[in-house]
């Protein structure tokens, strides 16, 4: 089983881009679990057509506890097991420990023995990597890490504190960086600008997504590109780099 989380900046398109990969990755026959960690819950939106998940910390909330899978996770598309951690109401409470109450849920229920994944896929929110943001980083969770980012200065900027943070880790055999995928925003020589930080940073690009109006264009209709029309250009992009990432062994 492959655990890896998926940072970067917020409105840098991890959602898109993780969605995307898990539906490459089933494309390629294996089992995928995305979990998103996001109090919106909106991740796996474009794997279910829209039908709604309950987050976990909703469930919590409202029932007290959680005694079956079935009451937290949907079976989207190509079987992709979607779930979603949630959060408090905004302004009202912490969003870092709902997502560890989630984690912990799914923990206890066995999930990933029931489930059986090959990957698993983690869209932590935004650039945050501190309390529960860093828990797939931080408690062992995920073995990997992907961080997304454009040639753009902030994007730049979250990418390297969130290297930081996994450098921080590296000691205690906690998620390691796989790599970084580029989601341009056509910015004047920008994969030349984010080839140079990344090896500054000491990794490599894993992959490189192209402005493509079809993302926008299957998202308005709740899908991935690879569910709307897998031979279009930007979808063999996407399953290119999900090729790479299955191809790539583990992190020791």
């Amino acid at each position: 089983m492959r655990k890896i989380a998926v940072y970067g900046k917020g409105g840098i398109g991890k959602s898109t881009i993780t969605s995307s990969l898990s539906a490459a990755i089933s494309k390629l026959g294996y089992k995928v679990v995305q979990i998103g960690c996001d109090p919106k819950a909106d991740s796996t939106i474009n794997l279910t057509n829209g039908q709604k998940v309950t987050p976990v910390i909703q469930y919590l909330k409202e029932k007290g506890s959680c005694e079956s899978l079935d009451e937290i996770a949907v079976k989207g598309y190509n079987d992709i097991v979607c779930i979603e951690a949630g959060g408090p109401t905004p302004g009202v409470g912490c969003a870092g420990r709902g997502i560890i109450m989630a984690f912990e849920t799914l923990e206890d229920l066995d999930a990933f023995e029931e489930f059986k994944p090959d990957f698993v896929f983690y869209d932590v929110l935004g650039d945050v990597v501190c309390g529960g943001f860093a828990m797939p980083i931080r408690d062992g969770y995920a073995d990997e890490v992907i961080i997304v980012t454009s040639g753009e200065k902030m994007a730049l900027f979250a990418a390297g504190n969130i290297k930081m943070a996994i450098d921080s880790f590296g000691d205690k055999g906690y998620g390691r960086l796989r790599g970084v995928i580029l989601n341009k925003r056509n910015i004047e020589n920008e994969e030349e600008i984010v080839s140079r930080y990344v090896k500054d940073m000491d990794s490599e690009i894993i992959g490189i997504i192209p402005r493509d109006g079809n993302i926008q264009k299957y998202e308005e209709q709740n899908m991935t590109v690879i569910q709307g029309d897998i031979e279009l250009p930007i979808s063999k992009t996407i399953m290119d780099i999900a090729k790479s990432i299955v191809e790539g062994s583990e992190i020791q």
